[in-house]
């Protein structure tokens, strides 16, 4: 298990799940399951439902906010502010998602009218 400081952890450009499970001294299956269900306030889970591969073979990502994980450590979270956090980026994915969907719309438009620029 690899030891990682405080700074180690600020000076990444991706914590991964394995990376944070050795931070906390614990195992990465509780990393991502906790981060799945709400329970490990460190970053975001989100189900990539188009590449699931069946009913048990699902797929995740994570983003792990350093900041957060180093906070979590210490126990310097505060639920509301991470509510409010989570809020937000579930209005932005949100938009993000419909922002895809009328780029795909346009796409397919502008295919079947014979490649022609949008």
């Amino acid at each position: 298990m690899a030891r990682y400081t405080d700074d180690d952890i600020r000076s990444m450009k991706k914590v991964t799940a394995k990376i944070a499970a050795d931070y906390l001294g614990i195992s990465p299956m509780a990393v991502t399951i906790g981060m799945r269900n709400s329970l490990l306030p460190i970053g975001f889970a989100v189900h990539n439902q188009e590449r699931d591969r069946g009913r048990f073979s699902e797929s995740w990502s994570y983003a792990i906010v350093p900041e957060r994980l180093i906070a979590y450590k210490y126990g310097r979270i505060n639920e509301i502010q991470i509510q409010n956090i989570e809020s937000s980026i579930t209005k932005i994915v949100e938009s993000f998602e419909e922002m895809k969907q009328d780029l795909l719309f346009l796409l397919k438009e502008n295919e079947e009218q014979g490649g022609k620029n949008i």
